[in-house]
């Protein structure tokens, strides 16, 4: 959600207690095909409540994934989830596109735990009326984006693409699956030290 995504991109789910990395070749039919995946474990202490405490080990496991798979591709995302990353259902008075890009970070600084300066922010208009917008609200921290876009660029790739745990989920839920309409599904994303739920009603992300 704050990178924006291209064709041919390599998944990189950098976790508390491994590395995971994945490769899908687009199809013309809208289909993906497998060309690599890989998984290499880290110790407790390379990742603690989403902080990377050992950059160089992090980048040698990644490294190695990278080179066991033969992965040639540059273009890599990754996404992010814990402490810091905030999502937020708000609602604000109905306003153009432009008014509400415009405003849209003073609104933020009411419900966000963080400086609004410190974070990215990214946001989508659910539903409106003609009073109201509801919105769905997403914001990372400055310094964690860096962090993890770091172990990327330190392999010698672009990070093109960064999302949250919980969007990149549903991103791939409704490509296989179609977004459901008339039906509510509940999305579980069970890591090793943080549990993520994405509940969708019609399409939309409601809880």
């Amino acid at each position: 959600m704050f990178l924006r995504k291209k064709k041919g991109v390599v998944g990189l789910d950098i976790g508390s207690s491994a590395i995971k990395l994945v490769e899908l070749k687009p199809g013309k039919s809208g289909r993906y095909s497998l060309l690599h995946a890989g998984h290499a474990a880290l110790s407790p202490e390379a990742i603690v409540e989403g902080t990377i405490m050992d950059s160089s080990l992090v980048v040698e496991m990644a490294q190695r994934l990278v080179q066991e798979r033969s992965v040639k591709n540059q273009n890599f995302g990754i996404s992010l989830s814990g402490i810091s990353v905030a999502i937020r259902k708000i609602q604000v008075p109905a306003m153009s596109e432009a008014e509400l890009a415009e405003s849209i970070h003073w609104e933020a600084e009411q419900y966000l735990p963080f400086d609004v300066n410190e974070v990215n922010l990214d946001y989508v208009v659910l539903g409106q009326d003609a009073d109201s917008l509801d919105v769905l609200l997403v914001a990372a921290k400055k310094d964690r984006i860096v962090d993890y876009t770091g172990v990327v660029t330190q392999l010698g790739k672009a990070p093109i693409l960064v999302d949250v745990d919980v969007f990149a989920l549903q991103n791939a839920y409704e490509h296989n699956y179609g977004l459901n309409q008339g039906r509510v599904v509940a999305l579980v994303n069970i890591g090793a030290h943080i549990m993520n739920v994405n509940v969708l009603a019609d399409g939309q992300s409601v809880f």
